[in-house]
């Protein structure tokens, strides 16, 4: 799986006029599914996502995980993130996980971070989503498992 995480001030995520996910301080993750992820890699993103330490503590350092800071969490999903981009002027999704098993591994991933944050917010798979956010920094990385 692959996510790039962004600290961000607030996130929210939109389907058809509606706001359907929405944070204030905290992470956006947008989240890729491949074909060889399985529920391990689901949650060894998620235990990544929680105690991955971008936020500043009293001296300003990046020390605070989103755990730490009782932050928010959107999940978003975005298949393009597995694109092979190695060479041409066209992606590839061959890495990609099949629709059925990236919306099955998207839901899983749903239920862990319920299950183990407070403050989750999600996308919707296979929606056509207008994400905003106003990154906090810019703080953005890459994580991969």
């Amino acid at each position: 799986m692959i996510a790039i995480i962004q600290r961000v001030a607030t996130a929210k995520v939109t389907v058809n006029n509606q706001d359907i996910g929405k944070i204030n301080t905290g992470i956006m993750a947008l989240v890729a599914v491949e074909k060889k992820d399985t529920e391990k890699e689901a949650e060894r993103l998620l235990e990544r996502i929680l105690n991955y330490r971008i936020f500043s503590d009293a001296a300003g350092k990046m020390n605070l995980s989103l755990r730490n800071i009782n932050g928010g969490l959107l999940l978003v999903p975005q298949f393009t993130l597995a694109a092979d981009t190695q060479s041409g002027n066209r992606p590839s999704f061959t890495p990609a996980a099949s629709p059925e098993k990236g919306q099955q591994l998207f839901q899983y991933l749903q239920h862990i971070a319920q299950s183990n944050h407070p403050h989750v917010a999600f996308g919707q798979f296979g929606a056509d989503m207008q994400v905003s956010l106003v990154n906090d920094g810019p703080v953005t990385f890459t994580l991969t498992v």
